[in-house]
């Protein structure tokens, strides 16, 4: 089990990243145990750069929006929640 007590939003307010069709991601302590636990490796994508695949697999932090029409900045947003909450 990963570590409890936070969540992180990573993502851009275009509504993608790049060339693909995802704004971003949100993680927390268990999303590592849920892409293996769809038999995606964590550490195999982020050696090879691809995050996509990684969440494209453990289908549930990525964030995809659609385009917004907007392009304000990228949000990065971490959320810690005390320890029995």
């Amino acid at each position: 089990a990963g570590v409890p007590g936070w969540v992180l939003l990573s993502g851009g307010t275009d509504g993608q990243d790049g060339p693909c069709d995802a704004a971003g991601a949100v993680v927390d302590g268990e999303t590592v145990a849920r892409g293996a636990s769809a038999g995606v490796s964590a550490q195999e994508c982020a050696a090879r750069f691809d995050s996509y695949g990684f969440f494209e697999r453990e289908t549930r932090g990525s964030l995809k929006t659609g385009l917004t029409g907007t392009n304000v900045m990228d949000l990065h947003l971490l959320f810690c929640f005390p320890e029995g909450e």
